[in-house]
């Protein structure tokens, strides 16, 4: 049964601007709740990276979405190791916010698939539906957050968009890969692994992002968005130095 259960995890390391543990998130918490009085249960957050399945995928620019999800799993304590949907997913809390992280296993092209019927299934509200997924057209390594869009030529996007009744009005955090040089085709380009001296870089934008979902959750979107449109201070060198104490 696709049923879902939220257990709190024991969260590895985070954000140490953020919140603490167990900040009451008003602004996320009443988005969450709205018009759900009476006790309802609160619905989940639904954070889906946009990707490709299998090990020759692994480490590419298209699939940064996928290692942004990887990198919030491990951070949160939360295994994303349960199939459902076309999808690997994975249940918790950070804070005391409710949320399910899930990779699509459809390929890019068909990711909405998935996300849809996750979305249809547990009747997730679509202003609580991030995409996170890779972006030919910002800066290697940039963050950019935005509460809606069209899909920017992203084919994924596209999928999803389709599969939400041409929706446009859910979330999506988007993951600068740059655009390539010389003669290059884009198709290439994005299906090509990071250097080693890339994956530090982007390693340390995970950790923005990171920061930037909790504080989401637990103050406010509009709050996030400040956070990763503004431009970015020092990049910590690790998850320890972000931290909750």
């Amino acid at each position: 049964s696709p049923r879902i259960s939220f257990a709190r995890s024991s969260r590895r390391s985070m954000g140490a601007n953020g919140p603490p543990s167990g900040t009451a998130a008003s602004s996320s918490s009443s988005s969450a709740t709205a018009g759900a009085g009476g006790g309802a249960a609160q619905k989940p957050w639904l954070f889906v990276g946009l990707g490709n399945p299998g090990r020759m995928y692994k480490g590419t620019r298209h699939n940064v979405g996928f290692e942004m999800i990887d990198a919030i799993a491990e951070a949160e304590g939360i295994s994303v190791s349960t199939k459902q949907f076309k999808s690997m997913v994975g249940k918790g809390l950070i804070g005391d916010v409710p949320v399910m992280l899930a990779k699509p296993q459809t390929f890019m092209n068909a990711s909405g698939e998935s996300v849809g019927q996750l979305v249809s299934y547990f009747k997730i509200p679509l202003n609580q539906v991030v995409l996170i997924y890779d972006d030919l057209d910002l800066p290697f390594a940039k963050l950019r957050l935005l509460p809606k869009g069209g899909h920017g030529g992203h084919n994924g996007m596209r999928s999803v968009i389709h599969h939400l009744k041409q929706s446009r009005d859910f979330p999506r955090l988007r993951v600068g890969i740059g655009r390539p040089t010389g003669m290059m085709g884009a198709i290439g380009f994005v299906l090509r692994a990071f250097s080693k001296e890339e994956q530090e870089v982007l390693d340390s934008t995970f950790l923005r992002g990171l920061q930037a979902v909790r504080i989401m959750l637990l103050e406010g979107f509009n709050k996030s968005a400040t956070f990763v449109n503004t431009p970015a201070p020092q990049p910590p060198e690790n998850v320890e130095e972000m931290k909750i104490t």
